[in-house]
């Protein structure tokens, strides 16, 4: 399979994963089922305001799907890898170009609509001037990093350990302790996957090979759990119930007055807990065994972070399937609903993936020749 294809596959699977989850986040399993049924397709309307207009709903993607764009552009800019200090072109564009934001309808920063640990990256980098090596410091610790780390994978493409180092060094800007993880087990997972022949076991393998602590533990209690979920008839459930001591997150998502000031370690940093969106959508990768859209729905369905889930379903099986997997009437309805053409963004990228990995080439090379040179010399000395 051609690499234009996995990256075409990524990116659309991405947002396709992105924009199916959107209109029911932050609702329960048992939420969605009271209100849709199953959400099966992208014609789904927001429950808190549906509109065909504008707002979540329709195939509608979010900042996750944004997010991931504009990284596309920081490496086409710079033209190499990442590190923390990459984080400021990104800056610049979610603060200072305006966008077309297809929720909102309107073009406009993108910070306006980002989650406020994402306006952390402004926040700390920019106004507080930190170190970016340390800008994730004192942030929420959340899934924001982690949701666009896919174009990392795809840049280390069949180097699992190169993408995981990668989205850490770069990351650490935007998020610490398990988010910070989490971004770059995805980031790996994405690399992984690009690898031809390689079977999502492997995949699940490569991730566990390279997580730490809380992140390591819940996607090894998620791989036990995945035999058991098939032969229930609520396997949300008992997927959730694995997850719950490794993560902060219940199902009741809504904010109010009566929780400001209690004391909680919820979304604090800590080395035995895990976000819950990467363990959960391995494990409906594992579960619906590849099927794209079976997992997709899936993990749609099992509630809470719901977009983030689905564009990390998507961005996996994506680069391991290519966009052949992705029916191509919902790559039209997410242009049309969101008025970018993301099969012209995935061909742009990949340009600048292929000048990458010639890069590497080069480097590598140098690096092999420079260490046969060395071992010759020790073995003349002998």
């Amino acid at each position: 399979m051609h690499l234009r294809d996995r990256i075409r596959g990524c990116l659309v699977g991405a947002a396709l994963g992105d924009a199916w989850g959107a209109p029911v986040e932050k609702l329960s399993p048992k939420e969605i089922r009271q209100q849709y049924g199953n959400v099966d397709s992208l014609d789904v309307e927001h429950y808190r305001s549906p509109s065909r207009t504008h707002g979540k709903g329709f195939g509608r993607f979010t900042d996750d799907t944004l997010m991931n764009i504009f990284l596309c552009q920081v490496y086409q800019e710079l033209g190499s890898h990442l590190d923390a200090y990459s984080v400021f072109p990104l800056i610049r564009k979610i603060y200072f170009e305006e966008i077309w934001v297809p929720e909102f309808q309107k073009k406009m920063p993108l910070i306006e609509r980002l989650f406020y640990p994402e306006k952390y990256l402004f926040l700390s980098n920019y106004l507080a001037s930190r170190d970016p090596r340390s800008g994730g410091v004192g942030n929420m610790v959340n899934c924001g990093a982690a949701m666009y780390m896919a174009p990392v994978g795809l840049v280390n493409a069949g180097d699992p350990l190169g993408a995981y180092q990668e989205a850490i060094a770069f990351a650490a800007a935007h998020q610490t302790s398990y988010g910070l993880e989490a971004a770059g087990v995805f980031a790996a997972c994405v690399a992984a996957s690009m690898i031809d022949g390689i079977s999502l076991e492997q995949i699940v393998q490569k991730a566990l090979e390279l997580a730490k602590d809380g992140t390591k533990m819940a996607i090894a209690a998620v791989v036990d759990t995945v035999p058991k979920m098939r032969r229930v008839q609520d396997p949300e459930s008992l997927l959730h119930q694995t997850l719950r001591p490794f993560s902060p997150m219940g199902d009741d998502l809504k904010r109010s007055p009566d929780k400001i000031g209690q004391p909680t370690e919820n979304y604090t940093p800590s080395r035995l807990k895990s976000i819950e969106e990467l363990p959960v959508a391995l494990g409906y990768i594992l579960l619906h065994e590849g099927d794209f859209m079976e997992a997709l729905k899936g993990g749609v369905n099992s509630g809470r972070d719901t977009d983030s889930i689905g564009c990390m379903i998507g961005a996996i099986l994506g680069a391991w399937e290519g966009v052949e997997a992705i029916n191509p009437e919902y790559i039209h309805q997410l242009h049309q609903a969101n008025g970018y053409d993301l099969i012209e963004i995935a061909d742009r990228f990949t340009d600048t993936v292929i000048h990458l990995h010639k890069q590497d080439s080069i480097r590598w090379n140098c690096i092999t020749k420079a260490r046969k040179a060395l071992e010759q010399q020790n073995w003349q000395g002998e």
